[in-house]
């Protein structure tokens, strides 16, 4: 459920909320991991806590402008932050793209599925797109999960599209469609 004041998404476990450069020392911690890193497109490593600053002070003027949409996903419960998943909004064909990072100690608990599903539901109701979309490096079938249990449908490959680590990898596209828009 979104609430619009204080810009914040709850669900059962989770507050998606905007980032606070209080968080900066936290994100750059979560980040400065090497198996997060290789799953990610534009994550750089190592990452120190100057790049969670410049990327944290980038956030507000790209929600005020409607240009991307970027939440902090924190336990509800203890407010620790676990990772982040961010929304980008490509106005002119109603639709965007979201992508996320879960710091390796959450992994396997189901974050990422259910921050991904209110981001969608977020995109849906409240910024009315027609089509959310995601995508995953092949080497990472695990994020593919989670698009699936989100109700997204593989839509096509990228073969050998990105080169990281000395190595080409398939990109993997999701999408689904807003059914009441």
């Amino acid at each position: 459920m979104f609430n619009q004041e204080k810009r914040t998404i709850t669900t059962e476990r989770l507050m998606l909320r905007p980032f606070e450069l209080a968080d900066a020392k936290r994100v750059s911690d979560l980040c400065n991991n090497y198996n997060v890193y290789k799953s990610t497109l534009t994550l750089p490593y190592p990452y120190p806590v100057e790049c969670a600053i410049a990327w944290i002070e980038a956030h507000e003027e790209n929600f005020i402008n409607n240009i991307h949409y970027e939440f902090a996903i924190t336990d509800k419960s203890s407010n620790e932050l676990c990772g982040a998943i961010g929304l980008t909004n490509k106005q002119a064909h109603r639709n965007g793209e979201v992508g996320y990072w879960i710091g390796e100690e959450y992994w396997g608990k189901g974050y990422a599925t259910e921050a991904t599903k209110a981001i969608v539901a977020f995109a849906f109701s409240e910024k009315h797109y027609h089509k959310v979309f995601a995508r995953h490096f092949a080497s990472n079938p695990a994020s593919g999960r989670v698009m699936q249990k989100c109700g997204m449908v593989k839509e096509g490959i990228l073969l050998q599209h990105i080169y990281k680590e000395n190595k080409y990898d398939d990109l993997i596209h999701y999408g689904i469609i807003n059914k009441e828009g």
